[in-house]
């Protein structure tokens, strides 16, 4: 059975930075694009950053230059630095696969930017 579990997230003020992590649990993680999505209140969840399984990355234009999504292969795990946050970017940060299996949405982790 397969599990995604993000951690990081917190409280930062506006221009701060966090580091997200996403473990995966289960054999999907080496041979899939991973995506970072997120959700803020009132709004649909957004993809925001994906990377391939050979490391090719896009990015929302709204978080272009701003945020960067990496992997680690032998360690299951997918981060997304966010750097330069605005209030604008507060929201639930989910990890899945690129394009998302409904079955391995997370908990994700809150990330609320504030002065």
């Amino acid at each position: 059975q397969v599990q995604l579990v993000e951690s990081g997230g917190g409280l930062v003020r506006p221009r701060g930075s966090l580091r997200l992590s996403c473990k995966a649990s289960g054999s999907i993680f080496s041979s899939h694009s991973m995506g970072w999505y997120r959700q803020a209140p009132g709004k649909q969840r957004e993809l925001v950053a994906s990377i391939t399984s050979t490391s090719i990355k896009n990015y929302a234009d709204s978080v272009k230059d701003r945020f960067a999504v990496f992997r680690d292969n032998a360690k299951n795990t997918v981060y997304l630095r966010m750097n330069a946050l605005k209030p604008e970017d507060t929201a639930v940060y989910y990890c899945n696969t690129d394009p998302p299996i409904m079955e391995y949405w997370g908990e994700g982790t809150l990330v609320t930017v504030s002065s």
